[in-house]
């Protein structure tokens, strides 16, 4: 049940104002019609929130789906009615936002919307993966399985990008480390090595001036440096968003060096593992493709993806019109034509996609072993530099007093 507070006339035509338990808006405006108030405005406590703590109060995050998906498919297969189990699954989460809407989908599905178009209502909650797994469960029977998979597969997605992160969240702190570094050293250090000099009456060695000239601009201008990072990052946002962004940043990932290998085999592995549930809950083969074009998050090969649509549809088998695509590694159309040829094809695909998460670990721990000498020569370059903007004039110093 979720609480509602709301305005409303009585019998006598005074305005109440207070609050009300209920499934969703439009059984809470029953519930207060039967006791005899006339609704004015009803709404979902707490909702006035805006903002940053709205946006954070009102995710549903992956680990939340899961929850649903398998309670859900335990209720089902239990023999409990859906609505009757959607309540008890909203009862069971502590999800505020995921109550919310569920109650809206109760409420849809009891005015006689089926259950997936009603999840459909939610894009940005249920995608069409899930959206199109639950049809496919409801038209065969066999909804229970359907959740099953659903929770399978976003499991392995978040178990995916959360390695994927992971590789890149180490590089991305050195980098860091090393900017405050050098910022430290331009703002404290620089500028005594300058008030020595000024002292002596000597001039500073290029290198050692230079460096000067970057350090005075950041701390007399801070407040620029930080306008213009933040426009910067505003700027590559709205970028990204753009068609032109998007193919741009999905290109970037499919042939940066060193990180190139991980995006193809994280790619592949998503391909393979929304196929092979797609197709083992019985989703035709072109819908297939559809939803897992739209699923991988990458233009360049959803693009491929649409082509070999055509292709399938002209007569021709899903793995020869994927061979000799070059955003698709070579044993995905392999494998796909074994299993075509066994008529196991969903059973390979997820062989497929199990072999490209284990080679995800693989790749990691190369990227690992690759970046870390990487990133040691670029530290000591850095820390080379600014260690000589300092050392340079004071040897100098050294050396004239000695002489």
């Amino acid at each position: 049940m979720l609480t509602y507070e709301y305005r409303a006339r009585d019998k006598t035509g005074n305005e109440v104002k207070a609050e009300v338990e209920a499934d969703s808006e439009q059984a809470a405006a029953k519930l207060l019609t039967r006791e005899g108030f006339s609704p004015l405005e009803i709404k979902l406590k707490g909702s006035a929130s805006s903002g940053l703590v709205s946006s954070i109060r009102n995710h549903i995050g992956t680990k939340d789906k899961v929850l649903f998906s398998r309670q859900l498919s335990t209720l089902i297969n239990a023999g409990l009615p859906l609505v009757q189990s959607l309540r008890t699954v909203s009862e069971q989460t502590q999800s505020k936002a995921l109550q919310l809407v569920i109650s809206k989908v109760i409420a849809s599905v009891e005015a006689g919307t089926s259950f997936a178009d009603s999840l459909s209502k939610h894009p940005k909650v249920f995608n069409t993966v899930f959206v199109s797994l639950i049809a496919a469960g409801e038209a065969s029977g066999t909804l229970d399985k359907a959740l099953e998979r659903l929770a399978n597969q976003q499991e392995k997605d978040a178990e995916i990008l959360a390695k994927v992160r992971g590789a890149m969240v180490y590089p991305a702190i050195v980098l860091i480390v090393i900017l405050a570094v050098v910022i430290f050293m331009l703002t404290t250090v620089l500028p005594q090595v300058e008030i020595l000099y000024d002292d002596l009456n000597k001039n500073l060695p290029a290198i050692t001036a230079g460096m000067l000239v970057i350090s005075r601009f950041i701390t007399n201008y801070w407040y620029v440096v930080i306008i213009a990072l933040i426009g910067a990052i505003i700027a590559l946002r709205n970028y990204l968003k753009t068609t032109g962004g998007r193919s741009f940043a999905d290109h970037f990932k499919m042939h940066v060096p060193i990180f190139k290998r991980l995006f193809m085999k994280m790619y592949m592995a998503r391909f393979c593992r929304t196929g092979t549930t797609l197709t083992s809950s019985g989703v035709p083969m072109l819908q297939m493709m559809s939803i897992t074009g739209d699923a991988i998050n990458n233009v360049h090969i959803k693009a491929s993806i649409d082509k070999a649509s055509e292709k399938v549809k002209a007569g021709k088998s899903l793995s020869e019109s994927l061979t000799d695509d070059p955003n698709f590694l070579r044993l995905v159309p392999q494998m796909l034509r074994i299993g075509e040829q066994s008529g196991s094809l969903d059973k390979m695909l997820e062989k497929t996609a199990s072999f490209y998460e284990k080679e995800l670990d693989n790749e990691i721990k190369a990227i690992s072993t690759t970046i870390e000498p990487i990133l040691m020569v670029v530290l000591a370059l850095v820390a080379g530099l600014m260690v000589g903007a300092v050392l340079i004039p004071v040897y100098g110093l050294v050396g004239q007093s000695l002489a």
